[in-house]
């Protein structure tokens, strides 16, 4: 196993610490960390398997964080993780089949469409942690679970901007929708990390000092949404999922 220089691992700490103060509470830390993990010459495929390694950390310590504040609705997102890991499980799966690359216009659609919704809707009168599903929304929700889930697992942009808008749209407030969201990317991000550590496409090296740092910025960051709550979380949602929109024209155009 390569060790990064000493450089190199400041570097990553840096951006890994940033990355995750974000991505702990509405994602789009792969925005900095994919970019810095190309900078320090690794394939794009190494990148990504990487990447993927230190945001499990990342997304676990999140909804470690979120779940000892208890804003997290314990039960049904107990009942969609596996729908999320199976999704995920596929979606990487067929990404070996099938170029991934088409659905690029596909999202930049779907998040623009969330971006301006969020922006019109001044308010989220959402229920909070408990909210009552009927069997309709059960069904509705669980699809979106295993479709979100295979989304991660085949393209990944948004994912978490996407997971976070399905728990909004049932009825939970801004801070509970993120910590449920964490436990399905979590759940996500487990089943696509598997992957690419079966196909060799994980550097431990560079991963471990973006893992660890990462692993402190989810803490803060999920700490500081729990105490700020829906004033803190909504500005954030809207402007990870403006530079998302941003990042997906560019790379498209």
């Amino acid at each position: 196993m390569e060790i990064p220089s000493l450089e190199i691992m400041l570097l990553l700490a840096a951006v890994g610490f940033a990355a995750a103060f974000v991505d702990s509470v509405v994602g789009g830390g792969g925005l900095l960390t994919v970019p810095a993990l190309l900078m320090t010459g690794l394939p794009p495929s190494m990148a990504l398997g990487t990447n993927k390694f230190a945001g499990t950390l990342c997304s676990f310590t999140s909804t470690a964080a979120f779940l000892a504040s208890g804003k997290i609705d314990i039960r049904p997102v107990l009942a969609l993780f596996p729908l999320s890991f199976a999704g995920s499980v596929l979606g990487t799966y067929t990404v070996h089949l099938i170029p991934s690359a088409f659905m690029r216009p596909l999202v930049v659609g779907m998040l623009a469409v969330i971006l301006i919704y969020t922006v019109l809707k001044k308010s989220w009168s959402g229920a909070g942690r408990v909210v009552t599903l009927s069997p309709m929304r059960r069904t509705l929700i669980g699809a979106g679970a295993f479709v979100i889930g295979f989304y991660d697992g085949f393209f990944g942009p948004g994912t978490g901007s996407f997971l976070l808008f399905m728990f909004l749209l049932i009825g939970y407030d801004f801070v509970a929708a993120s910590g449920n969201a964490k436990v399905l990317n979590f759940a996500s991000n487990i089943a696509s990390l598997a992957t690419f550590l079966l196909f060799g496409t994980v550097h431990i090296g560079y991963g471990l000092p973006l893992g660890l740092a990462m692993i402190a910025g989810a803490y803060v960051g999920s700490r500081f949404a729990i105490r700020r709550g829906a004033s803190y979380v909504r500005p954030l949602f809207i402007a990870v999922t403006a530079l998302l929109v941003g990042k997906q024209l560019w790379d498209l155009l």
